[in-house]
């Protein structure tokens, strides 16, 4: 029996494989996928990409979009997390230009989350990134949300209505507030709890964001780009159902590890809304 066989046998809720994206989701049913969250590469030339032009990126892009679209559910969400594309010193913002693209399918743009982070590669002739985006997408106005799973501390959350029929009942929800639309969560550096060799690896919180509010226990999630496996592992964290696929042997096989180290406890992974800095702590930032 195939190595990957074994794998799948062994843990019947993640589904990974060594294979291109197209060939996995093409032998997964349609309307399967409660949520598609994936980051695929930007087209400047990394390890496990190959350049080429705009154009033919875009139409690559469209190809794997289009076969996402078909397995989303009816009540799913989509959710393309990109930076920019650098030509010659020009930057293209994948964000605008993948739009149109799911718009072709009539899907629904429910946010842009801003995703900031506080470390990256410095610029000496223009502003330094220290941001990607989200595009979050719907196939249908009826689609699956919970907000309170992820809501987080409010700024003042004994307060209370001062006057009028609610005087004196608390101001804000007491579970927190809605964490809005601009997330502060590190990207994954060398000195990240859950770093490994890819150079770009998804943090696990910032899947998981997704994964509470846009699935319940028992659906499936879908990463068509998924690197070391980090939105399998914030699937699975949560008694989801992952299923990712990448081209290259060394992160599929780092992907089981997680896992398998998540399966036996051992899988460290930064807390969700942990403060990128607390000046009340020894040292005060911390990631």
């Amino acid at each position: 029996m195939p190595q990957a066989a074994l794998r799948l046998k062994a843990d019947r809720s993640a589904h990974m494989e060594c294979t291109d994206n197209l060939a996995f989701m093409r032998n997964l049913p349609s309307d399967s996928i409660q949520l598609i969250v994936t980051s695929p590469p930007y087209n400047i030339g990394k390890s496990y990409e190959k350049r080429t032009s705009l154009e033919k990126y875009i139409a690559g892009q469209a190809q794997v979009i289009s076969e996402c679209v078909r397995l989303l559910s009816p009540q799913g969400s989509l959710c393309w997390q990109v930076g920019n594309h650098v030509q010659r010193g020009e930057v293209f913002p994948l964000d605008l230009v993948l739009y149109h693209v799911f718009k072709e399918h009539d899907l629904q743009l429910r946010n842009r989350i801003v995703w900031h982070f506080e470390h990256g590669l410095h610029c000496s002739n223009r502003m330094s990134g220290r941001y990607e985006t989200i595009m979050w997408f719907t196939k249908s106005d009826d689609y699956k949300f919970n907000l309170d799973p992820i809501r987080i501390p409010s700024k003042y959350p004994g307060k209370r209505y001062y006057k009028g029929p609610k005087a004196g009942e608390l101001s804000s929800n007491p579970l927190g507030k809605n964490p809005g639309d601009v997330w502060v969560i590190p990207n994954v550096k060398n000195n990240h709890v859950e770093k490994t060799v890819h150079p770009c690896q998804f943090p696990v919180e910032l899947v998981e964001r997704l994964v509470l509010s846009m699935t319940d226990k028992g659906d499936a999630v879908l990463d068509p780009y998924m690197g070391v496996g980090s939105s399998v592992v914030a699937a699975l964290k949560h008694d989801r159902i992952g299923y990712g696929c990448d081209v290259v042997p060394e992160y599929v096989d780092v992907a089981w590890e997680r896992v398998h180290s998540l399966r036996a406890g051992r899988l460290k992974t930064r807390p969700m809304n942990k403060p990128v800095y607390d000046p009340s702590l020894p040292g005060g930032g911390h990631r």
